[in-house]
């Protein structure tokens, strides 16, 4: 049997390059599904195509933010402490952000206040005391509560929280306490799942020295696992905070909107976000009243970053 010379030395397996790429295994390590190389090069890539996400974005906000201060030469420290505000140049334009910081940080504090004992609470059950049955009913709910969008929260707290406050407390309805109400609810399910698994890392061995020199088992959660897992559960409310701080649509619904700093927690407010998202689509690029609200994103990143530190400092004491 005669084979051609001229087909063999066409063929893939002969030719010099595709020999080249088979001995050095540059073509193997990107085909095999296996391959140390591709596994390497698709983490690295993910690794770093999220630090450029978050530099990137940091360095637009960070611009953006500064041009109020730069360009349109406003005083950074008026536009702290300020408390008047108004985008309307032809009335005499005033960009006073300390009612917005102050609402967003009310808001964060009062919904936390609100959502830390339940949401406790909740993980302790699931955690300590029906550890089966109870983690079986309570995680599902949980999970639907992280699932449910925010323009729910806000329309069940625009149909119910809100009718409820004018009824009982007077005014519209629209206040402080509302927004914190929505947002307290819409961040607990966050708090009970990373405080559930925090109550789940504490060592049987603690549990069991406790039992062994007479401690109850109430005595034994309050005085051995709450502490054990005390910065856990610290760091499970700071992020529950964190997107607390940052919510928009729930609040914006029932915060009343008002750029007026609020008197009582039954008063109208307003929030960084909302006055961004509910001002920004009637502004125009490059203007002054654009530049400000670019101003209120950078303080509300910066805001944010100070609650991830915060995160990273617990992290590393409790790794201590």
């Amino acid at each position: 049997m005669k084979i051609d010379k001229a087909v063999i030395a066409q063929t893939p397996e002969s030719s010099p390059k595709s020999s080249l790429l088979r001995e050095k295994g540059l073509m193997k390590g990107f085909i095999d599904h296996y391959s140390e190389t591709r596994g390497k090069t698709i983490i690295y890539s993910s690794a770093l195509l999220m630090i450029i996400a978050v530099v990137a974005i940091t360095l637009f906000l960070t611009v953006q933010g500064l041009r109020s201060f730069f360009v349109d030469h406003i005083n950074f420290w008026s536009f702290i402490t300020g408390t008047k505000w108004s985008l309307d140049q032809t009335n005499g334009a005033s960009y006073g952000a300390f009612p917005f910081i102050f609402g967003s940080l009310s808001v964060t504090l009062l919904a936390a206040v609100f959502a830390t004992p339940v949401a406790v609470g909740c993980a302790l059950f699931m955690a300590e005391i029906a550890k089966k049955w109870g983690q079986r009913v309570l995680q599902p709910i949980i999970e639907i509560l992280v699932g449910i969008p925010s323009v729910v929260y806000g329309l069940i707290g625009l149909s119910v929280i809100v009718p409820f406050m004018r009824v009982h407390f007077g005014g519209s309805g629209f206040n402080l306490l509302a927004g914190s109400l929505v947002v307290g609810i819409m961040i607990l399910p966050t708090v009970a799942s990373i405080a559930a698994d925090s109550l789940r890392a504490v060592p049987d061995s603690l549990r069991e020295a406790s039992f062994a020199i007479g401690g109850t088992k109430w005595q034994t959660i309050w005085r051995v696992v709450i502490p054990a897992a005390g910065s856990s559960i610290v760091t499970a409310i700071i992020l529950g905070m964190s997107r607390a701080f940052g919510e928009a649509l729930a609040v914006q619904m029932v915060i009343g909107n008002t750029f007026q700093m609020p008197h009582s927690i039954f008063a109208p407010a307003a929030t960084l976000t909302t006055v961004i998202t509910g001002s920004m689509g009637d502004t125009t690029t490059g203007s002054v009243s654009n530049d400000v609200l670019w101003s209120l994103g950078l303080i509300l990143l910066v805001i944010s970053y100070i609650f991830i530190l915060i995160i990273r400092m617990l992290a590393k004491r409790r790794n201590a």
